[in-house]
């Protein structure tokens, strides 16, 4: 992030966009996780408390699981309905950009934002943002963009209308992008911000098991899939990775995010350092990483398959076949065997 001097502007900045904006759009990235969601939901609950018309627009749906955060049956989804998109644009006086750091996240709102005449805010935690937005409050070190969420409303004031449904979002935000505080949580903001939210009335029992207790029975049968026959161990590397396909995930009625959180269990193998796992899609081969460490699959992700994020958590894809796309995936492990041995 900038220095203080330029953080106080964006703040002041963001600050004269949210006390003058009418009509407000808030859109988290393509295919939105628990960190996109609850703080979409928590910026879209903010706003929407000063009586203005603010609209939560996800290019598409989210996991079921993620059901339970309040107020997400008021989210629009771009896929599902094309009735009112081009009003709320047309009328649209700021757009507020949630936990992503490039334009085509947006997919099919992408073009929607570009043209727009709106003044536009992006508020994330990924590294290198494109420049699409008009004031960027960005950091990687912050665990996620819910807590940058959680900041921006602090610092704008706008705390003032913080209710036990907005911080319910923003916390179920932190939770799930670091592991339930087990990663991604080494700046103590992360801890500060999580203890403010408590005290207006979070639960963070009910809020844990709300997301993680909350699996279909198929889910859970097709982890275990997962890990006792598709996961495999290369020691000489630190690696372990998983594959799932059209047809095994077809066989065990599978709904989006289901295999949310799958790349992590590889990680709790003595010695790995690595993990990936690849799922087989329609048109293309969708790809996580997950690392400990310092090894940055951020740039494993950018140099070999169309991807970024984190240094320890980042995303690809391929448009090769399933097994083409692993095979290219071991083969690169012998250029990085330094690296991933030190």
């Amino acid at each position: 992030m900038e220095s203080s001097n330029e953080i106080s502007l964006v703040i002041q900045n963001i600050k004269e966009a949210f006390d003058n904006a009418k009509n407000i759009i808030v859109i988290p990235h393509s295919y939105p996780d628990g960190d996109a969601i609850g703080s979409a939901l928590g910026i879209y609950l903010t706003l929407k408390a000063t009586n203005k018309k603010v609209s939560l627009i996800s290019p598409n749906g989210f996991p079921d699981f993620l059901k339970c955060l309040p107020h997400c049956d008021e989210i629009i989804l771009a896929n599902k309905t094309k009735s009112n998109i081009d009003d709320l644009f047309n009328k649209a006086d700021l757009i507020i950009c949630v936990d992503f750091n490039m334009a085509n996240r947006m997919e099919n709102l992408e073009n929607y934002v570009k043209q727009s005449k709106a003044l536009k805010i992006l508020i994330d935690h990924h590294p290198e943002p494109e420049n699409f937005c008009d004031y960027i409050y960005q950091t990687t070190q912050a665990s996620s963009a819910a807590e940058l969420v959680f900041d921006v409303i602090e610092k704008t004031g706008y705390k003032k209308y913080m209710n036990t449904e907005i911080a319910t979002n923003i916390y179920a935000g932190i939770m799930t992008d670091t592991g339930c505080f087990s990663y991604s949580s080494s700046n103590p903001n992360t801890f500060r911000v999580a203890s403010e939210l408590m005290k207006y009335g979070v639960n963070a029992d009910i809020v844990y098991d709300s997301i993680y207790n909350n699996f279909s029975f198929d889910r859970m049968r097709l982890l275990g899939l997962s890990l006792n026959e598709k996961m495999t161990y290369l020691p000489e590397y630190k690696t372990a990775y998983i594959t799932l396909s059209a047809k095994e995930l077809k066989n065990y009625s599978f709904k989006a995010g289901d295999t949310e959180g799958f790349v992590n269990y590889p990680l709790s193998i003595k010695g790995v350092i690595f993990s990936a796992i690849f799922i087989e899609k329609a048109n293309n081969i969708k790809i996580s990483f997950r690392s400990k460490g310092s090894f940055p699959v951020n740039k494993f992700a950018i140099d070999h398959f169309n991807g970024g994020g984190h240094v320890n958590a980042a995303g690809g894809e391929s448009y090769e076949n399933l097994n083409d796309c692993v095979n290219k995936f071991i083969a690169l492990l012998k250029n990085y065997e330094d690296d991933l041995n030190t």
